[in-house]
């Protein structure tokens, strides 16, 4: 199997692992900041740390590392279009949507299930990509919004047990 034959073939196997999907934003006193990303994971409760990866060509993460405070939103189950939009490279992210502000410069997405206000607490290397622990300084929760999932490079939402 050849170097790029092997990269696809493990991209694949990485999709079998379904994960949920935030919005990572912030504001940095003239517009908001953010991105969409899938990579994230609950690390500690004491201290309260979560982890996000970002890939190291990204050009949002500079200007979000550069914030007091980060806003990471666990979006909902009809949040597709809004992660897509998150996600993409061009155009305004931001265009037609309404951020809840957080303590200093976090925003948040109404709308998800979960919100995080956080402080950047480490940052690890990662090969290409970059490791970064936040930590929580403040929770807001919707337990009745279903979250968004991303599974073999597909959108699903959850459905509720019977």
């Amino acid at each position: 199997m050849n170097p790029a034959e092997a990269t696809l073939a493990l991209r694949r196997a990485f999709s079998l692992f379904p994960t949920g999907v935030v919005a990572m934003c912030g504001h940095n006193g003239e517009e908001p900041v953010g991105m969409a990303v899938n990579s994230f994971s609950s690390v500690s409760l004491e201290p309260p740390l979560v982890s996000v990866c970002i890939a190291r060509q990204s050009s949002t993460w500079p200007k979000l590392n550069a914030l007091p405070r980060v806003g990471l939103s666990i979006l909902g189950a009809d949040q597709e279009p809004l992660s897509r939009q998150l996600a993409s490279r061009n155009g305004d992210r931001f265009q037609n949507i309404a951020l809840e502000a957080g303590e200093e410069t976090a925003r948040f997405i109404p709308g998800a299930t979960l919100w995080l206000d956080c402080t950047i607490a480490d940052r690890l290397s990662g090969g290409d990509h970059e490791i970064i622990l936040f930590e929580v300084k403040n929770t807001s929760l919707f337990p009745d919004i279903r979250p968004l999932v991303f599974h073999q490079s597909q959108y699903l939402g959850l459905s509720r047990a019977s």
